[in-house]
């Protein structure tokens, strides 16, 4: 398959995956003029890694998981550990998330939203540093 057709299939940009390529993730093959030639278990490689970033998780801890998924040696305490990591860092952002809301939220109702030049929310920005 060429790059086109490895692209479509597997819902990734060309450019991503000639990053993926550059930094050791995939390995396609190469034809004496120096195309390339995907092979099945590229496109399923790249299918895998596009699932893990499409859940958060970092190139570094995609290459982990793609080490541990073709390691038939592996635990799945490895890859429950590295999967909880990353639920935490999740639902920390989640709570990091939250209370900007409830900031942003609680300005937005003091802001009269009128005509005058008071604003709470620019208020709250200059006084915040």
């Amino acid at each position: 398959m060429n790059i086109g057709e490895v692209a479509q299939r597997s819902g990734l940009p060309s450019k991503t995956i000639r990053y993926y390529e550059e930094i050791g993730l995939i390995t396609p093959l190469r034809s004496a003029n120096g195309y390339r030639s995907f092979r099945e278990r590229d496109l399923h490689k790249l299918a895998f890694l596009g699932r893990a970033r499409a859940l958060g998780f970092s190139i570094e801890d995609c290459r982990t998981l793609l080490a541990l998924y073709e390691d038939e040696h592996r635990e799945s305490a490895q890859v429950k550990s590295l999967a909880e990591e990353h639920l935490q860092a999740i639902d920390a952002k989640i709570s990091q998330l939250q209370s900007m809301r409830a900031t942003l939220a609680h300005l937005v109702h003091c802001c009269a939203g009128d005509s005058r030049p008071d604003c709470p929310i620019l208020k709250d920005l200059a006084n915040s540093g």
